[in-house]
Order: structure tokens, then C-alpha cells, then sequence
């Protein structure tokens, strides 16, 4: 059987036991066997990453050891695949450079609605915006037959390097209420080579209601797949 290994906690605020439990059943009609850990130190367990095919990790914020960003970094370049969504890939371990480094992109910041719209909770930065597939993206298997879509959620302005392969993207338009004086285009949607290993990200996800949507679940379902050392092999 494949093996995936699901690595999840951080900030409670991403739900990363619930949202992540929306994919296990997945990963086990695919024939993967699933193990979930709390602890990102499984990272640095060499002899038991070597046998991971696919890393699904939804942990954002917190903090990651030296050895454990190592483990993950060799596992990646041998071939394990790793996937994720919103901050629990993209605004993971703030602390090292060697993990953004592995995947990528880094989550700066969500922009929020008009101050005047604000009531004090998370609605504030849901926003109503597209996602925009690209032309690489139209002829992905990850993103293949998907459309342009909406989403009302938070939309993650991402700061990236030119070595990821961009999916979809979306577009922070200029408001009043803003500093900056022009649209900005970040990714949504990114793959990227690491070694033998792959990498996916998907920002949308702030909740299991936004990975209900048809759309993002399709993609995460294939990015999973897509990522894994079987597939990539």
C-alpha cells in the first residue's frame, strides 16, 4: 500500500483536524494506508520518512526544529510527495528559510472589506474574488476541465520565486482604504519540483466549508494524488 503521512496542528483557527479529516476517507479509497501525527518532529525520523509517499501537512504558524525542516527537505528530494492548502502549508514555520525555501511561496497577508464592513470576527477579511486558471494550469492534470471560479474567503496575497509552476492565480484589486496603488497578482495555485519530489499548494482553505466547495476539493484531491511518489514516479 502507498503510504501518507498527515502532519497537522499549529493555530486552531484553520480547524486542521477537521479539515483534514474531510480527506482521509480519500486517501484511503485511493489506497493509501494514513497515519496523523500532532508532531512535526516526525519530519526528522529519517527511516520512517523514507517509507512516506505522500506528506498532506496542515499545521500553520508554530515552529519547526532544524533536524525536522531537514527530514522534510531530504524526504521531498527523495521522492515523497507534499501537499497542502491555505496556511497550513503556505503559513507554516515562520522561523525558517529552509522551509519557504522548499515550498516556495509564503502567506503575507489576507486584505479585509471596507473598515466600515468590519465586525470584529473572521468575516472581516472574507472577501468575494476569482480564481483565474492560467494556461499552465489548463493543461495540468490538477487543473484540467476546471473553469474560472468564485470564492468568498479569505484571499491570500502570497510572496513567491519564479521556480513554482503557477496553476491559478488571483488578483487584489486597488481600494481606497489600501496602500497599494496597484493590482497585485499572487498565486492561488502552485506546483513545484523538488528533487524526485513534488510539492502542491492550494491557498484557498481557511475552513472545511471553503474545501467543500467542488472546486477547491477537486483540487486538492488531485494535487494529493498528483504529488505522491507512486504518481510521480
Amino acid at each position: 500500500m502507498r503510504q501518507a503521512l498527515v502532519v497537522r496542528g499549529g493555530w486552531d483557527g484553520h480547524q486542521p483536524e477537521a479539515a483534514t479529516d474531510l480527506f482521509v476517507p480519500f486517501l484511503r479509497e485511493q489506497g493509501f494506508e494514513v497515519d496523523i501525527e500532532k508532531d512535526n518532529e516526525v519530519y526528522a525520523d529519517a527511516a520512517r520518512m523514507a517509507e512516506v509517499d505522500l506528506v498532506l501537512q496542515s499545521v500553520t504558524m508554530t515552529e519547526i526544529s532544524g533536524p525536522a525542516v531537514a527530514g522534510l527537505r531530504a524526504a521531498v528530494a527523495a521522492g515523497t510527495g507534499l501537499a497542502g492548502w491555505h496556511g497550513g502549508i503556505a503559513d507554516s514555520y515562520r522561523n525558517s528559510s529552509d522551509y519557504l525555501q522548499l515550498v516556495g511561496g509564503q502567506f503575507a497577508t489576507h486584505p479585509g472589506k471596507h473598515p466600515q464592513e468590519r465586525v470584529g470576527d473572521a468575516s472581516d477579511n472574507y472577501l468575494r474574488y476569482t480564481v483565474e486558471v492560467t494556461d499552465a494550469g489548463r493543461e495540468h492534470p490538477i487543473m484540467a476541465g476546471i473553469e474560472d471560479f468564485e470564492l468568498e474567503t479569505e484571499q491570500y496575497w502570497v510572496l513567491h520565486d519564479d521556480l513554482i509552476d503557477v496553476l491559478a492565480t488571483t488578483t487584489h484589486p486597488v481600494q481606497p482604504w489600501h496602500p497599494w496603488h496597484r493590482p497585485v497578482t499572487s498565486p492561488a495555485v502552485w506546483t513545484r519540483l523538488w528533487g524526485a519530489g513534488r510539492v502542491v499548494v492550494v491557498t484557498p482553505g481557511h475552513s472545511p466549508e471553503v474545501l467543500t466547495d467542488p472546486n477547491v476539493r477537486t483540487i486538492v484531491e488531485r494535487g494529493l494524488l498528483w504529488a505522491s511518489r507512486t504518481e510521480s514516479e
